[in-house]
């Protein structure tokens, strides 16, 4: 007897490693099924359809115990209720399952994950801004020389200030995509290969959250040296001295 042929979906088969022509034994209530692959089909499970992962050719399990698989809509919840009701009672060996609620817990899980993978990417630029501010204000001496050098050599309060911004709006810039590359590297993953899900990035938060932090790190660049730039270089010579 030839083997039947049957149909696998494609990520089942390749999560079971399983190729084309491969054989598979199955056990149907204790009768052994010699089957080969004979195809692959691409199966969307985020449509609200009924499928299935293995499909055998017509004439082989009509004989084996089954089940059948109806779905219906309902416009509200009530009608809904009523309608489980109304099946569970003339129907006692049916069982209904409303989708509409293991979608809606479905939702909050994907809600809950998403919120955890935007708190870690906020919360990693965040601390990336924390660091960054240590090391300036670990370097505000260095950058005291400086600004004391640029004066004594001409430049004007402004030129001083400005040079500083652009100093700290590079730095800044360097620090937060690099935070954001982490983030958002570490989320896709995540996803992808956790979740088996498509990371989507809210680009407009992500946006702000990093322009946000750009502009901090040269507000607290410019205001570590603002009191340097309201004094006269010599004074400020003495008191270091």
């Amino acid at each position: 007897m030839a083997p039947i042929q049957i149909s696998l979906d494609q990520d089942y088969a390749r999560r079971i490693k399983v190729k084309l022509n491969d054989k598979i034994l199955f056990n149907v209530q204790g009768m052994l099924l010699q089957t080969t692959v004979g195809s692959f089909r691409e199966v969307n499970w985020g449509r609200m359809q009924t499928n299935f992962r293995v499909v055998f050719p017509s004439g082989v399990l009509e004989s084996a115990p089954q089940f059948h698989v109806l779905m219906t809509r309902v416009p509200s919840k009530e009608v809904s209720a009523k309608f489980q009701g109304a099946v569970v009672r003339g129907f006692p060996n049916v069982s209904v399952i409303d989708l509409g609620l293991v979608l809606q817990l479905w939702d909050e899980i994907l809600d809950k994950i998403g919120f955890v993978i935007r708190f870690m990417a906020g919360f990693s630029m965040a601390t990336g801004w924390i660091v960054l501010l240590s090391a300036v204000l670990t370097s505000k001496n260095q950058r005291i020389k400086e600004s004391i050098l640029l004066r004594t050599l001409g430049a004007s309060r402004k030129q001083v200030l400005v040079i500083n911004a652009i100093e700290y709006f590079f730095l800044g810039v360097f620090a937060a995509g690099a935070g954001l590359i982490l983030a958002l590297g570490s989320s896709w993953l995540l996803a992808k290969f956790s979740f088996e899900a498509t990371f989507t990035p809210p680009l407009v938060p992500i946006f702000v959250l990093f322009a946000i932090v750009v502009g901090l790190v040269v507000l607290t660049g410019v205001l570590s040296t603002r009191n340097v730039l309201n004094q006269p270089p010599l004074k400020i010579l003495r008191s270091e001295g």
